[in-house]
């Protein structure tokens, strides 16, 4: 016997950033919105758990543009849309241990000018400036399109009208931006430290090489992180602040967020997506759509084998995966590592390429800019590997078996080893120690083979976007925009909301927020 409940217009699945703005935002535009979650919080990568009084991450560590209004981030715009907003920390600094030695880079153009200059010599950092300065009017056609005005199909022309005059002169540099950004870097870095650093940033936004990471992407980044003025930001509470903040406007506006519930099927009726059934056999219905946020695979599972074209269900199928992730939560005593900074992003080897397995550490310690989050006299500490570590490693691997602790020491060990090169005696410093695999992903977070997500590269042509071939099925999260990452989940989750209302309903709400 299967119990039902009164109807809602949306149903979002997932409460991963990209479903929280999703249900937000349509909250906001006047729908009855209900996001289901599995886990017992949201957040989805973006959530926090505590452990003997240490608040540990478990997702993004890099945040920029949460504290500045006007801002580009579409995240930054989805709060600003539904009247909330998160306090953040502000730092300058971070450290990197690379081939070429150990450095504490300034964000902003001019620190990072100086470490070239030392490192490579004034000609390579000519090159760099000349590349900046290039690079320019591309990041202002970039940010003269906002990503929250973005919607699907051909209606984009009706919520820009009017703001025709601000992007012509950029259409052309916006049509250059279409694909990836190595090409770009190429033409006009040769220094191979250059060219190595730029490999190592869009890996760190978007879990893949310069050859796939979006162009457009990429020089909106370094519009923001090489300003003068340029900072990186933490948000007070860390990335569960986000989600909570979106939670709370979610709520505001009518919407509901329930967790514990784990979806097992999207009801297709009519050719048309009519609602959910849930593991308890709870069968909610939407009146006018379902929006799933799982991934892409995830969301074919839950779908039945016919209500598909069989080609269609085939590509998105075959969509590639990144890899997953190794992570390291310690907290430790350490009242006397007040001179680190808060991020450490380490790389073994230039010539491993910069997605070979265990080739990148990043590392954050958040309570030396919030000791709150920590015992007095304690650190937190979040390592992970950023999209390098293999599923085939652990497939065969039961979680708690001899064979799966002892490979999950053994491949956790590069963390040790770069963090005894800054705290040589981290390992009596530890208090408490916990390491995560892929398995460890897939379990907590519900990812396909505990990736980080679709590795669509912006070198195939367009991402498939967020519609569906089954009406009123619409799709949000990492397989929709392009980029892994925050910024992009979060303008996928609008691109969702948006596809439900009118232009006319996304351009008052885009005015009266000052982004068009």
């Amino acid at each position: 016997m299967s119990s039902s409940r009164e109807s809602v217009d949306l149903i979002v699945i997932g409460s991963g950033l990209g479903g929280l703005c999703c249900g937000a935002l349509a909250a906001r535009y006047g729908l009855e919105v209900l996001v289901l979650e599995a886990h017992d919080r949201p957040g989805g990568a973006a959530h926090g758990f505590e452990r003997r009084g240490f608040h540990f991450e478990s997702g993004p560590s890099l945040w920029s543009g949460l504290s500045r209004w006007p801002s580009t981030n579409p995240l930054a715009q989805v709060l600003r849309a539904i009247g909330e907003e998160v306090p953040v920390l502000t730092y300058r600094e971070w450290g990197v241990l690379l081939p070429e030695g150990t450095f504490q880079i300034g964000v902003g153009n001019a620190d990072f000018l100086k470490t070239v200059t030392a490192l490579r010599g004034p000609a390579a950092a000519q090159e760099w400036q000349d590349f900046m300065t290039w690079l320019a009017p591309y990041s202002a056609a970039a940010n003269a399109l906002p990503l929250l005005a973005l919607r699907p199909g051909l209606s984009l022309i009706n919520t820009l009208a009017g703001s025709a005059g601000k992007l012509l002169p950029h259409l052309g540099r916006m049509a250059a931006l279409g694909g990836a950004f190595g090409p770009i870097a190429r033409r006009h870095l040769r220094d191979p430290f250059l060219l190595n650093w730029v490999e190592l940033l869009c890996f760190l936004i978007s879990g893949l090489p310069a050859d796939q990471t979006s162009a457009a992407a990429m020089v909106t980044l370094f519009g923001e992180w090489f300003e003068p003025d340029a900072c990186l930001e933490y948000p007070v509470g860390g990335s569960a602040a986000i989600a909570e903040a979106l939670v709370r406007g979610l709520r505001k506006h009518g919407g509901n967020l329930q967790v514990r519930s784990r979806v097992t099927e999207i009801l297709v009726e009519g050719d048309r997506a009519r609602g959910v059934r849930c593991a308890d056999d709870q069968v909610i219905h939407a009146r006018r759509a379902v929006v799933s946020n799982a991934s892409i695979w995830d969301t074919l599972n839950l779908l039945p084998e016919k209500s598909l074209p069989t080609r269609w269900r085939q590509q998105r199928q075959q969509t590639p995966a990144c890899h997953g992730f190794l992570h390291l939560h310690l907290g430790l005593r350490g009242d006397d590592l007040q001179h680190l900074p808060l991020h450490h992003v380490w790389v073994g080897d230039w010539q491993r390429g910069i997605t070979a397995d265990r080739n990148m550490v990043v590392l954050s310690m958040p309570s030396l800019l919030q000791p709150d989050l920590a015992p007095t006299g304690h650190q937190v500490l979040h390592g992970y590997t950023p999209a390098n570590e293999p599923w085939a490693l652990w497939k065969d691997l039961e979680p708690g078996s001899a064979a799966y602790e002892a490979q999950k020491r053994d491949r956790c060990q590069i963390f040790w080893d770069v963090l005894e090169q800054l705290i040589p005696d981290v390992r009596d410093r530890a208090v408490i120690s916990l390491e995560g695999t892929p398995r460890t992903q897939a379990h907590y977070l519900n990812t396909f083979q505990g990736s980080y997500g679709p590795a669509i590269g912006a070198d195939q042509g367009l991402f498939p976007g967020c519609q569906t071939p089954i009406p009123n099925l619409l799709l949000c999260g990492a397989s929709v925009f392009p980029g892994i990452g925050v910024p992009p989940v979060a303008t996928s989750g609008a691109l969702a909301a948006h596809a439900l209302v009118a232009a006319s309903q996304q351009k008052k709400l885009l005015k009266e927020i000052g982004v068009l």
